[in-house]
């Protein structure tokens, strides 16, 4: 217990002698240089059915400054996200920051639209526009197992991201199931989940099924560390 307070309050005395509430020297504030140094290359993915995770998916998050984009830590991010995406226990199609504790403008799509189907990571993007009619399909989320909706979604869409590179703004038209993963990435950025606009929402046992020995594993644990100082 002494030994909790004791780093609290040096912690604290760090934060005052910087002028700031959160942030350090550097990019990004203090707990999330923590989350993207501290997690394993696959990441805890937040899940509705934790409270104060449920909380974290609802937040609304902002963009990275030119620092932040061209700094390491958003190339670690951005390593760790894809491989969480991409790992066996998720096997998804796209992730976006808040589900692994960032309140950013970050996702990570599979391009499926593209030749060999690439993941590919995009700060802060944002639909400039929607294309076409409204089409309705089954959609799942990493942050809510076990569970599909059908949700009404936009055929295409037009999105714009920096370039970490260049720090200029990018824009690509995107049509069929590519264009829906970037809404539904995107909405998580807003702190919406699909369920927020599904027609219809029905549990998945497949995917339930699939998911059984990881969970046995302790796969899905949440690290004790990102409970905070007071876990």
């Amino acid at each position: 217990m002494k030994a909790r307070f004791l780093l609290i309050a040096v912690l604290a005395a760090l934060l005052l002698a910087c002028g700031s509430p959160r942030k350090l020297q550097g990019p990004f504030e203090v707990w999330e240089r923590t989350v993207i140094t501290m997690s394993d290359s696959v990441m805890y993915v937040f899940v509705t059915s934790e409270f104060m995770d449920s909380l974290e998916l609802r937040a609304t998050c902002r963009d990275l400054s030119e620092e932040e984009l061209r700094s390491d830590l958003l190339s670690m991010l951005s390593t760790k996200m894809l491989a969480t995406v991409r790992s066996p226990q998720q096997g998804g199609v796209g992730i976006a920051a808040p589900q692994v504790s960032l309140r950013r403008r970050v996702v990570a799509v599979q391009r499926l639209d593209k030749p060999g189907e690439p993941f590919e990571v995009y700060p802060n993007i944002r639909i400039l526009a929607h294309l076409g009619d409204t089409v309705r399909g089954p959609e799942g989320c990493l942050s809510i197992p076990g569970m599909r909706g059908i949700v009404p979604r936009s055929e295409g869409v037009v999105v714009s991201w920096t370039d970490p590179q260049t720090l200029q703004a990018v824009t690509d038209t995107v049509h069929g199931f590519t264009a829906i993963i970037f809404q539904h990435e995107i909405d998580h950025l807003d702190g919406i989940l699909y369920t927020d606009r599904a027609d219809t929402v029905f549990v998945n046992q497949a995917w339930l099924d699939e998911r059984a020995p990881y969970e046995a594993e302790g796969a899905y644990d949440k690290p004790r560390w990102l409970y905070g100082p007071e876990a």
